[in-house]
């Protein structure tokens, strides 16, 4: 661990400025979920329970550069302080340096939206130097931001005594436990749609894990790599290739691949369409893959069963609509009921991960559940993260 927590730093009457993540879902101007705002929580009070003066930075949306009234910070507002339980005051870059000088003990200000900068994304040094001007210590606790090198995130961290907040630091702890220090056997599930949006995430993990799990639409492309049929199902018939090399790969390395052994098939994919389970070499021609079958689900809960690490990304099927959530959820609980046990270390990230994890009703039940998206593939990617990078000293 090459990087420092608020237990290392000098806090007591300074100015943190904190970058967070509080870019929430909005609905006629209110927050409908507040789970990113909810995460900021321990470090925020900690912060000023050892009396820093904490001014929040963040992002909302993309302005590119310019104000856009509809993207202002204003709308986090009324969660933050529900959140929080204290007032937060919003303030413009140009009130910053007036308003963070007349601060008081318990009170927590906020940035609006630092994407308005121009020289947020383009990681300018002259922004990230007016910030640095505001105050004396950086606090990263926006790990889901920490894939873009922006002013905020990384060129701020160089000029300040820089610390992963509670929630970074939480996040980084479970990632290096479950990849790069991990109890083994390690096992990662990779589900999605689209085998070319994760090409460098297999080719990552088929060297690092001991068991990789092909879900969702991505499966479909595999199995039809090897020479099966699969009907309509979503696949990408032009990754044939690809996928065989990681296949290849992974026979190399002494990676096990799993796929399905039986899946579910419809003639369409809407609720309530007839389906039926069939091997997963005998997909009839008029019909589409939208799950995996029961076999397929029992021989995970085996594995699971078997492995001390577990990394998830991905649902196993199109789990949006019942009964093509089964396999997701019957597998998602599978890991939740190990990890219960003691038996596994449960990692899970990604938007679409998250929901299921939340459709199954286990998302409370992993050991980690990252709400970041970029962020967390990037690092299952093997990739340097500039805002985790920068932290490092």
């Amino acid at each position: 661990m090459g990087w420092q927590t608020l237990d290392d730093m000098e806090l007591s009457g300074r100015t943190a400025l904190v970058r967070v993540d509080v870019n929430v879902p909005v609905e006629d101007g209110r927050v409908t979920d507040a789970t990113r705002i909810e995460r900021i929580v321990p470090t925020v009070r900690d912060l000023m329970d050892k009396g820093a003066l904490p001014v929040l930075i963040a992002h909302f949306g993309r302005p590119k550069g310019k104000v856009v009234p509809e993207m202002s910070l204003s709308v986090t507002v009324p969660a933050l302080e529900a959140a929080l339980g204290v007032p937060v005051r919003l303030v413009t870059f140009e009130e910053a340096p007036e308003a963070v000088g007349a601060q008081k003990p318990g009170e927590v200000l906020l940035l609006e939206n630092i994407r308005f900068q121009p020289g947020e994304e383009k990681n300018d040094p002259v922004l990230a130097a007016q910030l640095a001007a505001l105050g004396d210590v950086y606090v990263n606790d926006a790990f889901s931001a920490a894939h873009r090198a922006h002013a905020s995130t990384e060129a701020l961290a160089h000029l300040l005594p820089a610390c992963a907040g509670r929630l970074m630091e939480a996040e980084l702890k479970a990632l290096e436990a479950a990849l790069s220090a991990p109890e083994r056997p390690l096992c990662a599930v990779v589900g999605g749609a689209k085998v070319s949006t994760k090409i460098d995430l297999l080719k990552n993990l088929v060297a690092r894990v001991d068991h990789l799990v092909i879900g969702g639409g991505m499966a479909n492309t595999f199995l039809a790599a090897q020479g099966l049929e699969i009907g309509t199902s979503l696949a990408e018939r032009d990754m044939g290739e690809t996928a065989r090399e990681i296949m290849a790969r992974a026979e190399e390395t002494g990676c096990r691949v799993h796929l399905p052994v039986d899946v579910v098939v419809a003639e369409r994919f809407e609720a309530g369409a007839p389906s039926q389970t069939v091997a997963a070499e005998a997909c009839p021609a008029d019909r589409m893959i939208l799950d995996a079958g029961p076999e397929t689900v029992e021989r995970l809960k085996e594995l699971f069963g078997t492995c001390r690490t577990l990394i998830w990304n991905g649902p196993l099927g199109a789990f949006e609509i019942a009964p093509f959530d089964a396999a997701t959820v019957a597998a998602a609980r599978a890991a939740a009921e190990a990890t219960g046990a003691d038996a596994l270390v449960s990692v899970a990230g990604g938007g679409d991960t998250v929901s299921a994890l939340h459709h199954a009703g286990v998302a409370d039940d992993f050991s980690y559940v990252s709400t970041a998206g970029g962020a967390f593939l990037e690092w299952m990617e093997g990739k340097e993260l500039p805002g985790v990078a920068a932290l490092h000293r």
